[in-house]
């Protein structure tokens, strides 16, 4: 139980930083108007069973802040490689589906992983089976990146050791 307490809480303050942010006043009224829209919001998440409660978003949270960094300068750093094969006057392309087999041990962090492979420029997660992901790549470049495990890697550490205990 106290596990969905801290949840409801977390979404809870989560979503008021983002009404904080997206509205830009700290006055009482638009305060209490995202208060009330943000327990709105998990109240309905909650109602139609889609805040889960397994603590797996609890587990990967303190380490997503650096993990973030590090895929901004990823997504960064593909723009510019895309935009050198884009104005490159013989646009050297060797479009591919790669697989690659998650090493990550909850659906959400599979779910993360395929996702940040599709906001890095170059790469799209076209189907996710039991084999693994299926990832479209522009260049062999993108899917060497792709095959070198380093976003994979990163993503599985995100788990802590007692969250693979307990998935497995």
């Amino acid at each position: 139980m106290k596990d969905v307490y801290l949840s409801v809480i977390i979404a809870t303050c989560a979503l008021m930083l983002l009404w904080i942010s997206l509205s830009g006043y700290l006055n009482a009224l638009q305060l209490g108007l995202g208060l009330v829209s943000s327990v709105a919001v998990i109240w309905l998440t909650i109602r139609l069973k889609l805040l889960t409660f397994d603590g797996v978003r609890l587990a990967l949270l303190p380490k997503y802040p650096l993990y973030l960094l590090w895929l901004i300068r990823e997504i960064i750093w593909s723009n510019l490689l895309v935009a050198r094969i884009v104005l490159s006057p013989r646009m050297p392309l060797n479009r591919q589906i790669i697989l690659t087999k998650p090493k990550q041990h909850s659906d959400m962090a599979t779910t993360i992983y395929a996702n940040s492979i599709t906001l890095t420029p170059g790469t799209v997660t076209v189907d996710i089976t039991e084999d693994g992901l299926s990832v479209h790549s522009l260049a062999k470049v993108f899917s060497d990146s792709v095959l070198a495990n380093e976003m994979n890697n990163r993503i599985a550490g995100l788990e802590t050791k007692t969250l693979k205990d307990d998935q497995s």
